[in-house]
């Protein structure tokens, strides 16, 4: 198994991976390490669940293995695979607030500011 350019997260899933044992592979996950991950999650799983998860999560892992083999040098990282234009768009002021008319109804004020009781000694 090559882990090459393998993010961290991967590598600890791949950690959990069984790999081969006397030329044939075994399962990458067992029934042990769902009920330990189920238990952290706080999940209450039926024995039926629990083998549902090993068989779906060696999948899973099958091909995440399969994914690190690949090279991805020279590979820019990218976060989407096309192009998209940033859906930010630049501060702009467009209503100037009004000092006065906002301060008319303040009980006390000082300048441009509320002016409130001292609270600290």
């Amino acid at each position: 198994m090559i882990k090459a350019a393998v993010p961290s997260s991967v590598e600890s899933l791949l950690s959990l991976c069984h790999t081969w044992t006397r030329g044939r592979q075994t399962m990458r996950i067992n029934q042990e390490e769902v009920r330990q991950v189920a238990f952290l999650a706080r999940l209450d799983l039926t024995a039926e669940e629990e083998a549902d998860l090993v068989t779906h999560l060696d999948k899973v892992l099958t091909y995440i293995e399969k994914l690190s083999e690949l090279s991805t040098e020279g590979v820019e990282p990218t976060a989407h695979a096309v192009e998209v234009p940033s859906p930010l768009r630049e501060d702009q002021v467009i209503n100037q607030a009004a000092t006065d008319a906002l301060l008319q109804n303040a009980p006390a004020r000082e300048a441009d500011f509320l002016k409130v009781p001292k609270i600290i000694d």
